[in-house]
């Protein structure tokens, strides 16, 4: 329910009601924007009397809220919701790009591609630790040490890092090690692990499921911020169909629908959704196109040796190329890089 305050309310006033809805055992947001002052009310509603409510004095209008989602809705909060990682802001009209290897491989391999990203214009360096597989004999990523050296990189390029969680007994570890923590499509819906992840303040990318609704990946959101973490980044990065030519299918139209019902960023993974590299550059500059706050990019520096996803990796070359490109996308519909 959204409680919208008229323009002359004086505070006391505004604490009165939030304190008597307290007392009922809802949840109370305040959100005092530049020309309003609502109060978001979460939980259930269907006891109060709107009509009750909207005599009360300071108070405009009263709206519920028809979406299962209520902190992540855009109905709540109508400025897009900008999250700083070590100063680089993602969301808000800014285009921000994240890039590096589907796993860490060895020191020299993160640190040549952390360093090439880097000159080509990434502002974050991605690259996966901990590996969830498809088969159990698949590299399964070098764990705590893949972590290891991909806090040196950072600390040689300083650049933040994003990395990918398998499990909530990892979460203090990552709390103190990353700056952006990565749900992957398979964990999408592993509510303990998103729970856990909203009792902390650090940033969370939080992937759609190859398999998920809109709806059940906002509502994936929802999780992390009822537990108080409102840093929630999503991430597009293609859904399962009946198609096979490619290895997902990306669904461009839930950047648009993803910016409609809800203030968080959206980001675009071309390369888990295409597996083909020579798709991701097109692919990417449509993600900038339709609005998209950044971009997920794999980049190896030997793609056709990789461990992981070598198929959908650019080279540190050819990822300079795109950058260029997708810059020019990105002026065209005022994002800043």
């Amino acid at each position: 329910m959204i409680i919208k305050m008229k323009k002359d309310a004086e505070w006391s006033v505004i604490e009165k009601i939030m304190d008597s809805l307290k007392k009922k055992g809802l949840g109370v947001h305040d959100i005092n924007g530049e020309e309003y002052r609502i109060i978001g009310v979460i939980g259930d509603t269907s006891g109060l009397d709107m009509g009750s409510i909207e005599g009360l004095p300071g108070v405009e209008t009263v709206t519920r809220i028809q979406e299962p989602f209520k902190k992540a809705n855009r109905v709540l909060k109508s400025e897009d919701t900008v999250i700083d990682v070590k100063g680089i802001k993602i969301g808000g009209g800014n285009f921000t790009i994240m890039s590096g290897p589907c796993s860490v491989e060895s020191r020299d391999q993160i640190i040549e591609v952390a360093e090439g990203v880097k000159a080509a214009g990434s502002q974050i360096l991605r690259g996966g630790a901990f590996k969830p597989r498809t088969s159990p004999y698949a590299f399964q990523g070098l764990e705590l040490e893949g972590l290891d050296l991909l806090k040196e990189a950072r600390k040689i390029t300083g650049m933040p890092i994003v990395t990918e969680i398998m499990s909530p007994s990892l979460v203090d570890k990552f709390v103190e090690d990353v700056d952006i923590i990565q749900v992957g499509a398979r964990n999408m819906q592993n509510f303990d692990l998103l729970k856990a992840l909203g009792k902390t303040q650090t940033p969370v990318l939080l992937k759609r499921g190859m398999s998920a609704t809109i709806e059940e990946w906002i509502m994936s959101a929802e999780y992390i911020m009822s537990e108080g973490n409102p840093n929630v980044i999503l991430c597009e990065r293609g859904i399962r169909t009946f198609e096979k030519y490619t290895r997902n299918t990306l669904d461009l139209s839930a950047v648009l629908a993803v910016k409609k019902l809800t203030h968080l960023p959206v980001i675009v993974d071309p390369s888990h959704a295409t597996g083909k590299r020579w798709m991701v550059k097109n692919l990417a500059m449509a993600a900038a196109a339709v609005g998209a706050d950044g971009l997920m990019i794999e980049v190896h520096n030997d793609p056709e040796n990789a461990l992981c996803d070598g198929a959908q990796s650019l080279t540190p070359a050819g990822f300079a190329e795109v950058m260029v490109d997708v810059k020019k996308i990105a002026e065209l519909v005022d994002k800043r890089i």
